[in-house]
């Protein structure tokens, strides 16, 4: 009972994310989900109370990818700098792959409070780009502290405003439906002009530009869902091909609470542990606020 409880919340956060994504916030309706998804409305009450909180789950879902991505990357011993570089063909391919990623940085800009949002929006769970922006400055700091990097006091800020006013314009070209292709040739060639800026003379050619061979055999094998296209039949989130190096994330809030679905298939659990995901969303949130007001300050 709880493993189907999950699944079916799964497939109803995966069915939001490509509704937040591909029709926005505003539009969605949980009847298109619950029909995406597969079930009854019934049943997607019984995961979600409202769209509000079947939005904070995307979120928190797209949070803890991005989390688990750098942790792995880091407790691999990937230096600082190769696996900022990493990150950001991450997010290329996590952008075509998990509509969660993208849905996340929809809701922001949708929901987020003035001036990214309209007046009388909900506030987003989690400024997704202040996340992103937050695990970029992490690992270009820790690629400066580990030495990686020759800008130090003034420069070092006009540094830091480079790298991630490029690494957010990921995001922009793949919204504009770019090919994964075409975008992760723009990352490589990215890099390819801002490593010989960033790293000593002679030092570019120590890291790689391209994305890690794991994820073109990925893309190359299509294994992986594009954004705007649903699971396969019979299958939910949890069973298909996740990004590479990507651990699945924290279950989601509420996964195998009590009770039926109202759909009468009567499922049923214990209570889940959402802590590692909230704390995905939260460290997110109130790092990458203080690294925007640091971008800012340095223009």
């Amino acid at each position: 009972m709880q493993e189907r409880s999950e699944r079916t919340r799964r497939r109803l956060v995966y069915a939001g994310a490509e509704m937040f994504h591909r029709n926005g916030y505003a539009n969605a309706t949980l009847g298109e989900i619950a029909s995406a998804a597969g079930v009854t409305k019934g049943a997607l009450y019984f995961h979600f109370a409202s769209k509000d909180e079947l939005a904070e789950a995307v979120q928190q879902r797209g949070c803890a990818l991005l989390h688990d991505s750098v942790r792995a990357l880091r407790e691999a011993g990937t230096p600082p700098l190769q696996a900022l570089i990493d990150t950001t063909h991450w997010l290329a391919w996590t952008l075509h792959a998990d509509p969660a990623v993208a849905a996340s940085f929809r809701i922001t800009k949708e929901c987020g409070p003035p001036p990214r949002g309209p007046a009388g929006t909900r506030p987003a769970v989690v400024d997704f780009h202040a996340a992103w922006i937050s695990a970029v400055s992490t690992l270009l700091r820790l690629a400066r502290d580990a030495g990686e990097l020759r800008a130090q006091g003034r420069a070092w800020d006009s540094a830091q405003a480079l790298v991630v006013a490029a690494a957010c314009g990921i995001e922009v070209m793949s919204g504009t439906g770019m090919p994964y292709g075409e975008l992760q040739r723009k990352v490589t060639a990215l890099w390819a002009l801002l490593l010989p800026a960033l790293v000593a003379e002679g030092r570019a050619r120590e890291y790689r530009t391209q994305a890690a061979a794991a994820m073109d055999a990925e893309h190359t094998a299509g294994t992986g869902h594009t954004a705007g296209t649903g699971p396969a039949a019979g299958t939910g989130p949890a069973d298909r091909t996740a990004p590479p190096r990507c651990p699945e994330p924290a279950p989601l809030p509420g996964d195998g609470d009590g009770g039926g679905n109202g759909s009468g298939d009567g499922e049923g659990a214990g209570d889940g542990d959402d802590s590692a995901a909230r704390d995905a969303v939260r460290d997110g949130a109130g790092e990458g606020a203080r690294d925007t007001e640091t971008v800012r300050s340095s223009r």
